[in-house]
């Protein structure tokens, strides 16, 4: 039996290097060896939770969560009636598609391992080929900016629309990012972080906010114009709102800036607890559409990702050996150290 090292939740706040058995591919499946994994939020809630409740007593004792759903590597194994994938392939996944369960996120594989199985091998579904020129690292990007791309795609934002991100930590990049692919003519991001917003305007962001510092509804309308809302108070003009932050502050923000008919796409997972102005809501006939995971956008997003590596490459703030996984995700544990940590799997690791 070969085993191969895979990283899972430990006790709260901490992860475990286990060594598991290397998965054996099916003939509908591939083995991938992984050359990079990015690391989310997600895995970050796992870590605090220690776990995820067993489903048959939830609220009880907690379970290991094998980690990792951003994962780039190479196919090394390829099962007998799997079409169009061969070994040495460069390839991307998608965590959804696998059958015993979501990779990173309570399935029975994570892809923070040295080797992953795709089972049911199907290029276009469960993954998509990229080529050597682009870096495993800047490839790992493909499932977060995904996420990204599915929240532009809800905000059906039009060229002539003014945008403004708040949250610039990955998602909320890839957002302003993908708002200009798209061709939108104004795209302002906001954030609290002197230094995340000095990477909004090196990827391509027209104007940011330190929400901290600035009175943002005079910021923005200085930016976007005069508007009203529906009884005709002053707004800036702004048309969409996208939340990659997820602090409540920011959704009454919102709530205190939209114009009549504006809409507020919510992308980052909302904290308990939080009120909402409805009164306000009512005031500027505000549309409120939730953006949840990549329901058809995890590949759509692949060949854009390698025509603009370079732009993408910026989002990563930190690339950690495999080998030094748990400083990797105590930088991520740590507010404020690291903006996107991705760890590498390379042949010295």
């Amino acid at each position: 039996m070969s085993t191969m090292k895979s990283v899972r939740t430990g006790g709260v706040d901490k992860i475990d290097v286990v060594d598991v058995e290397r998965p054996v591919p099916g003939p509908k499946d591939a083995l991938v060896r992984i050359r990079a994994c990015g690391i989310c939020g997600t895995d970050v809630t796992f870590l605090h939770m220690g776990g995820m409740p067993a489903r048959a007593h939830l609220g009880g004792d907690m379970i290991p969560v094998a980690l990792g759903h951003e994962p780039a590597g190479e196919v090394v194994e390829v099962g007998a009636e799997v079409n169009g994938l061969e070994v040495g392939d460069r390839v991307v996944v998608n965590p959804q598609d696998a059958p015993t369960g979501i990779i990173g996120c309570g399935g029975r594989y994570g892809g923070m391992s040295e080797y992953l199985l795709i089972e049911n091998a199907e290029v276009g579904k469960s993954v998509a080929v990229f080529p050597d020129t682009v870096p495993f690292d800047v490839a790992s990007l493909n499932e977060p900016m995904a996420v990204a791309r599915h929240c532009v795609n809800r905000s059906e934002a039009k060229p002539g629309d003014k945008v403004v991100v708040f949250g610039a930590g990955p998602i909320g990049l890839g957002a302003a990012i993908w708002l200009k692919l798209r061709g939108v003519e104004h795209v302002v991001v906001a954030d609290v972080i002197p230094s995340r917003l000095e990477k909004a305007l090196a990827v391509g962001a027209d104007a940011v906010i330190d929400s901290a510092e600035e009175d943002v509804a005079a910021r923005l309308t200085e930016l976007h114009g005069q508007s009203a809302n529906a009884l005709g108070q002053p707004r800036p003009g702004t048309d969409i709102f996208i939340d990659a932050a997820g602090a409540p502050v920011v959704f009454n923000t919102v709530v205190n800036s939209a114009k009549w008919g504006a809409k507020l796409v919510m992308v980052a997972v909302q904290k308990k607890g939080s009120e909402f102005d409805l009164g306000g809501m009512l005031r500027s006939e505000l549309t409120l559409v939730a953006s949840q995971g990549y329901p058809t956008e995890i590949f759509e997003v692949t060949p854009e990702l390698v025509e603009h590596q370079e732009r993408f490459a910026r989002l990563i703030s930190h690339r950690v050996p495999f080998s030094q996984a748990e400083r990797a995700f105590e930088l991520t544990l740590t507010p404020g150290a690291a903006e996107k940590v991705v760890v590498t799997l390379d042949d010295e690791d």
